[in-house]
């Protein structure tokens, strides 16, 4: 069991990485990828599949889903949404929780069929410019206007549907400068896109304004917000609970503040990474595909950054 969940951590790497990795993108054989759903609550359900998880909303006002992986996945994903509804409904709403394409992808089928796409500002400004990416040393290009969030907000907004609220709300730069998190108060279910890394160390996406100390203040915000009970998807990941984003929140500031005590001491990075500052968290957190030395990389770079 433990190798197939690591097996399925690396899978989840792989794909988040892939809208950096241009032809690397193109080549991905996408009709051996089966798209798994999860009942969480009677209302919200969990895909995964290739790429960031995705979050089902499900009931008698249709459907809304918070991202949708990649475009050729969108037929997939949804028969998986029809096997779970027992109906064959388009879906009416999509949320991103950022603008990486392994959560954007989809947009542009589903937006053709009507979808109505939602996302902070800042998606849709990243996405609609060409974008270069420092740590993976690649562009990707601005995305087609019918994949663009039609509706964009700056703070939060609430969808009230299925006898639920999902209160989305934008937190400051963590993973990007666009992350949203959604929280379904009734079903106590909360997606935090990728701003949670859930078995594996996260990619921070510093040339789009992420950070460590953002990422560590998101998962401060949300922590106050949710109980023993609530049910945490990941961006990345199996669900999750307040007790593993506990775990999170103690790797990611241990690790911050052993590499923050080396910066003031101005070692290189080959020197920080020679202290091996992440030791103690490597077993659990050290398998999925960013390695230990390229995680203490973008800490290091988060942090001497000016």
């Amino acid at each position: 069991m433990k190798n197939f969940k690591t097996r399925q951590w690396i899978i989840y790497y792989l794909s988040a990485i892939f809208c950096y990795c241009g032809s690397s993108f193109s080549q991905r054989n996408y009709d051996t990828v089966q798209v798994r759903a999860q009942q969480i609550s009677t209302t919200i359900s969990m895909l995964t599949g290739a790429g960031g998880n995705i979050g089902v909303c499900h009931g008698g006002d249709g459907v809304f889903i918070i991202d949708d992986q990649f475009a050729p996945l969108t037929e997939k994903i949804k028969k998986a949404i029809a096997d779970l509804t027992q109906s064959s409904a388009p879906i009416r709403f999509i949320i991103n929780t950022h603008w990486h394409g392994d959560h954007t992808g989809g947009n542009e089928n589903l937006g053709k069929e009507g979808a109505v796409i939602i996302a902070h500002e800042n998606v849709r400004k990243r996405m609609s410019e060409e974008h270069f990416n420092e740590f993976f040393k690649s562009t990707t290009p601005p995305s087609p206007k019918s994949s663009l969030p039609v509706v964009t907000f700056t703070q939060d907004v609430t969808l009230h549907l299925n006898g639920d609220d999902a209160f989305v709300f934008h937190v400051d730069p963590a993973h990007t400068d666009g992350d949203a998190i959604i929280y379904f108060s009734k079903a106590n279910v909360i997606h935090m896109g990728d701003i949670f890394f859930w078995g594996m160390y996260p990619f921070i996406d510093i040339s789009s304004g992420g950070s460590i100390n953002g990422m560590i203040a998101a998962v401060d915000r949300v922590l106050p917000k949710i109980n023993d009970e609530t049910k945490i998807i990941p961006g990345h990941g199996t669900l999750a609970s307040k007790k593993d984003l506990r775990a999170y929140r103690e790797m990611l500031v241990s690790i911050r503040d052993t590499i923050l005590s080396l910066v003031r001491r101005n070692k290189t990075l080959d020197e920080v990474i020679a202290a091996k500052p992440t030791k103690d968290f490597d077993e659990l957190w050290g398998k999925g595909f960013l390695s230990s030395e390229k995680f203490v990389e973008l800490v290091y770079k988060s942090l001497a950054k000016k």
